[in-house]
C-alpha cells in the first residue's frame, strides 16, 4: 500500500496495491496492522456508507469531544471531490482545507483525524462513499460548518449543489468555536 502525506498535518491518503488481469482486480482494502502503523492506536468501531445523486453535497460535519471521530473514508461506486478543514486550534493547519477526489477508479483512502471537518460532492449518480469511524455517532456531539463559507473558499466544483437544510444553515468559521 502506497502512502502519501498531505498539506494538512496527520492527514494522509492510502492507495492499495491493485492486482489485476483479465479477470479484473483484487486489492486488499484495510490492514488493521498496516493502518495503526501509520496513523497510531485508533481502532475503527464502525463502518458507514451512503448513496448520492450527482451533485449531492454532504458537509462539513464533525463530531466534538469526547465523542470525536477519526474517519477512514474511501468511494467504492462513482466519485467525489472529498474536502477536509482542520480545527485543531493548536494545529499549525488550522482553519486550512484538502480537497482530494476519491474514486471507484483511482482506489485511494483518505485518513481525516479526530479534529477534522469532513464534506463531499458527488460526481457521478449512484456514488457509494463509505467509511470506518473511531468513535460512535453522538447526535448532542454534532457539528457542521457551513459548506460554502467565504473565510474558507473550498473550490467545489458543482456550481449549484444538492444540500440539505441543516448544511445549509451552517455555522460560518469565523464565528466557531473550536473545541479541539
Amino acid at each position: 500500500m502506497k502512502i502519501e502525506k498531505t498539506i494538512l498535518k496527520d492527514v494522509l491518503v492510502f492507495t492499495p496495491t491493485i492486482f489485476g488481469d483479465k479477470r479484473g482486480y483484487f486489492l486488499e482494502s484495510f490492514n488493521a496492522d498496516f493502518i495503526s502503523k501509520e496513523i497510531g492506536a485508533f481502532k475503527f468501531i464502525q463502518d458507514n456508507q451512503s448513496l448520492s445523486s450527482k451533485d449531492v453535497l454532504r458537509g462539513l460535519h464533525f463530531q466534538n469531544p469526547p465523542f470525536d471521530q477519526g474517519k477512514l473514508v474511501r468511494v467504492i461506486k462513482g466519485s467525489v471531490n472529498d474536502v477536509i478543514v482542520d480545527l485543531r486550534k493548536e494545529s499549525p493547519t488550522y482553519g486550512q482545507s484538502l480537497l482530494i477526489k476519491l474514486s471507484e477508479g483511482n482506489f485511494k483512502m483518505l485518513w481525516v483525524p479526530p479534529g477534522f471537518a469532513h464534506g463531499f460532492e458527488t460526481l457521478e449518480d449512484d456514488t457509494i462513499f463509505v467509511y470506518k469511524v473511531t468513535n460512535y455517532y453522538n447526535k448532542a456531539s454534532e457539528g457542521s460548518i457551513r459548506w460554502n463559507d467565504p473565510t474558507l473558499n473550498i473550490k467545489w466544483e458543482t456550481k449549484n449543489p444538492i444540500v440539505s437544510e441543516k448544511d445549509n444553515n451552517s455555522a460560518v468559521f469565523k464565528e466557531f468555536n473550536s473545541l479541539f
